[in-house]
């Protein structure tokens, strides 16, 4: 697979910040690379991150004449929270279809994890995108990877008291990373609390609401996936405990027409293990679409 290197900032558009209000009321925080007369790519983060996980890669592809937008989704980062807590897996459907509609012609979706299995609903049911890039998920999932990363997720809930207790929290996540993330990087996943202690930038309420809609929603996600009829990629991680070969067959026999990229060396989370291949593998998928609105697919 070839590579691509991230540009130098003395290369990048600036990116530019933005609000879009939900159904709801809800504040959604999105932030724009490149220029808005370019065709369109709209990025979803997985659950419990935020759009600074795609930030190299939107950098990346808006130098290359895409304008990208990044996300973050209701309850995570700088988009608002809910005071009841009552967060619904359709809420976030509605969000993300709100998103792409605010590009001038049909984006193309890249949706890690979470993200991806919205992208596949909003695309079923309200035909939001012209083609799919699916980061690391399918519409049935493996328990144990699910159950990791949920442990994790529940594993600090009295926060932490320096950068570095957290840093050394994914090191222990994450041991096959070699290299730490910078304090500023890490400090745009915290955010801190009245009592002074750092905690993950996403509402704890999410966890059991969202966690348990998305086991009932598989036969939901399944059937959406048999409903699409646009051009669609699935990016895998040769390490991941999320797909595996029984569930990439079983994507593939709903969407015969879908693409698979599997990256050598990375975990469920590809683009933070492998950015490099992971954006070459998205640019090469998505180079040929560029000139206008992709053909349906029978």
């Amino acid at each position: 697979m070839r590579m691509v290197a991230v540009p130098s900032p003395a290369t990048t558009t600036p990116s530019r910040c933005d609000r879009l209000v939900a159904a709801d009321g809800i504040a959604l925080a999105l932030e724009c690379h490149g220029e808005p007369a370019d065709p369109t790519l709209v990025f979803a983060h997985g659950f419990g991150q935020t759009r600074h996980a795609w930030s190299a890669s939107a950098a990346a592809l808006a130098a290359q004449g895409w304008h990208c937008i990044t996300a973050d989704a209701r309850g995570h980062g700088d988009s608002g929270w809910r005071d009841d807590g009552a967060y619904e897996f359709a809420q976030f459907v509605d969000d993300l279809v709100r998103v792409a509609r605010r590009a001038r012609t049909p984006p193309i979706l890249v949706g890690a994890s979470m993200g991806g299995l919205l992208g596949l609903i909003a695309q079923a049911e309200h035909a939001a995108f012209r083609a799919l890039v699916l980061v690391d998920i399918t519409p049935r999932w493996e328990p144990a990877g699910i159950a990791r990363i949920l442990g994790f997720m529940r594993a600090h809930p009295q926060g932490f008291a320096t950068l570095d207790e957290a840093a050394a929290a994914i090191r222990h996540y994450l041991p096959h990373r070699a290299a730490t993330k910078s304090p500023e990087r890490l400090r745009k996943m915290l955010v801190r609390g009245e009592d002074g202690r750092l905690r993950w930038h996403w509402d704890p309420r999410l966890l059991e609401r969202i966690a348990a809609d998305g086991e009932r929603q598989q036969e939901h996600l399944l059937e959406a996936a048999r409903r699409i009829r646009v051009p669609t990629l699935l990016i895998s991680g040769e390490q991941s405990d999320i797909v595996s070969n029984s569930t990439i067959a079983e994507f593939q026999h709903c969407v015969p027409h879908a693409r698979h990229v599997c990256v050598a060396r990375a975990t469920h989370m590809i683009v933070g293990d492998r950015n490099d291949a992971f954006t070459a593998a998205v640019r090469d998928f998505i180079q040929p679409l560029r000139a206008g609105a992709a053909a349906a697919i029978p």
